[in-house]
C-alpha cells in the first residue's frame, strides 16, 4: 500500500472511532455494480471505502449490499475484489433478504417466503400474456428475452434508447395488472412484484434492528435503485457522478448528496458528508472537491 494511501486510511480510521456512536448512521445500504463495484478498476472497490465500512461496522452500524444480482453473482464479485469486509446483509435480485451468519449468508424465511409466493401467484396471472408481450417486443427490437427463476420475462435490450421504449411498452402493460412492476438496470429489465423491491427490503432491515429512516444512508447510480433512495426508508441520500439522471434527480429533490466522483470514491465521499452532520457539517475541500476533511 502506498505511503499517502496508508495515511488517508488512518484518517478515515481516526475519524470514525473518535466520534459518539449517536453521531455515526446505523444503516448503510449500497447498490453493488456502478456504486460499491466498478469492475475495472483497480481495486474495483475502493481500499478507504473498504476501511470507511468497516470502521462504521466496528462501532455498530449495519452494512448492506442492496442489489439485482443473485447470490452466487454476488459472491464470485465480491471474490474477485478482494474486499476486506463482509456485509452484514444482502438484498438480492431486488427482494430477498440474506442475514450474515457463522461465515454465511441465510435467507430471512418470513420476508423470502411470503416474497417468494405472491411473485409465484402474480406471474401465474401474466404467463397467458408473455408471448402477446414477446412478440411486439421482437417485432421492432433486436432483443434477448429468457425466463429464469426470478421472473418470466427477462430481457436484455441492444441499447438504452431500444430499452426506453420497451420500458414504456411494458410498464403500460403492467397497469393493467394488479401489483405487477417492470425493473430495469440499464438495457437489463425483469417483472416484479411491487411491494418487494429494494426500498420495501431495506425497510424490513431497518424494522428488524429497531432504526429510523433518520439513522439509514443509501446510495445508488441506476433506476432499480430508486424505490430505496426515498427519505420514506432513509433520510441520508447520496448517488456517484456516475448515476444516470433520473437518480441524480431523484437525490437532488430531496436534498440529497451528488459526488463529483464516480463509483465507490463517490460513496466514501457521500458517507464522510453525511458523518460530517450533513448540510449543516464543517466540510473543508482541498483542490479535488471529491477529498474532504472531517471535523467533530
Amino acid at each position: 500500500m502506498l505511503a499517502g494511501s496508508a495515511f488517508a486510511l488512518g484518517r478515515t480510521r481516526a475519524t470514525i472511532d473518535s466520534q459518539p456512536m449517536h453521531a455515526l448512521l446505523k444503516l448503510i445500504s449500497t447498490d453493488f455494480d456502478g456504486t460499491l463495484f466498478a469492475e475495472f478498476e483497480d481495486p474495483p472497490i475502493p481500499l478507504e471505502l473498504q476501511e470507511l465500512l468497516g470502521a462504521l461496522q466496528r462501532r455498530g452500524a449495519k452494512w448492506v449490499v442492496n442489489t439485482g444480482r443473485d447470490l452466487s453473482s454476488l459472491m464470485e464479485a465480491l471474490a474477485r475484489a478482494n474486499i476486506s469486509v463482509e456485509p452484514d446483509y444482502l438484498v438480492l435480485v431486488e427482494r430477498e433478504i440474506h442475514c450474515h451468519r457463522d461465515s454465511r449468508y441465510v435467507g430471512l424465511e418470513e420476508w423470502n417466503g411470503p416474497c417468494h409466493r405472491l411473485h409465484t401467484e402474480l406471474f401465474e396471472r401474466v404467463r397467458g400474456d408473455l408471448p402477446r408481450l414477446a412478440e411486439w417486443i421482437q417485432a421492432r427490437f433486436h432483443a434477448t428475452l429468457y425466463e429464469d427463476a426470478y421472473s418470466p420475462l427477462c430481457l436484455i435490450a441492444r441499447s438504452n434508447g431500444d430499452m426506453d421504449a420497451i420500458h414504456q411498452h411494458l410498464e403500460e402493460y403492467c397497469r393493467t395488472v394488479p401489483r405487477l412492476s417492470v425493473v430495469r438496470n440499464d438495457v437489463y429489465a425483469r417483472f416484479s412484484h411491487d411491494a418487494y423491491n429494494k426500498g420495501t427490503a431495506l425497510g424490513e432491515i431497518a424494522r428488524r434492528l429497531g432504526l429510523h429512516p433518520r439513522q439509514a444512508f443509501a446510495v445508488g447510480d441506476h433506476l432499480n435503485d430508486l424505490p430505496m433512495l426515498s427519505r420514506e426508508h432513509a433520510e441520508s441520500l447520496a448517488a456517484p457522478a456516475n448515476a444516470v439522471p433520473a437518480v441524480r434527480d431523484a437525490v437532488r429533490r430531496q436534498g440529497g448528496y451528488l459526488s463529483p466522483r464516480s463509483h465507490g470514491r463517490g460513496v466514501t465521499d457521500a458517507i464522510k458528508y453525511y458523518l460530517a452532520g450533513g448540510p449543516a457539517g464543517e466540510l473543508n475541500f482541498n483542490n479535488d472537491p471529491g477529498r474532504m476533511r472531517l471535523h467533530n
